[in-house]
């Protein structure tokens, strides 16, 4: 059982496991830190360009080497699959956050966000390379 905990543990600290899912904790996060945020919208179990965005970009050893330094991440999720389904709670967690940041409901919306909640820069859609997002990223949040 101890060796059970502990691979669990060892997966959720991992930074691929390094989402967070409350926006409020992010920005508490993000002050402390000196970071900024980076807020996804995302069908994970439904939209294409979304589900390659999570693969090729943000669970790429040059992003996650990135984002740890200078990010705190946050994901609103919006599985649409009855499996998939989040808390009622965390629904309508994600429904504020897309009020607020993403409200045409475009997927996926990659948003980059400084500590205090103002929106420095957008992405639509996938990117067309992970390299110019990640130039992209840099360029805005680099200096932050």
């Amino acid at each position: 059982m101890n060796l059970l905990t502990t691979l669990m543990l060892a997966f959720l600290s991992s930074p691929l496991g390094d989402w967070k899912l409350n926006f409020a904790e992010a920005k508490t996060q993000a002050n402390a830190d000196h970071k900024m945020i980076l807020l996804n919208f995302s069908g994970s179990d439904w939209c294409g360009p979304c589900i390659k965005l999570k693969k090729e970009v943000f669970e790429s050893e040059v992003f996650v080497s990135y984002a740890s330094e200078k990010l705190v991440l946050v994901r609103a999720d919006f599985p649409r699959q009855k499996k998939n389904q989040l808390s009622k709670e965390q629904v309508a967690h994600n429904e504020d956050l897309a009020d607020r940041y993403n409200p045409k409901g475009l997927f996926p919306l990659t948003v980059l966000i400084d500590s205090k909640g103002k929106v420095i820069r957008e992405w639509e859609g996938f990117p067309t390379s992970s390299e110019t997002f990640l130039s992209d990223l840099r360029s805005h949040s680099g200096s932050r």
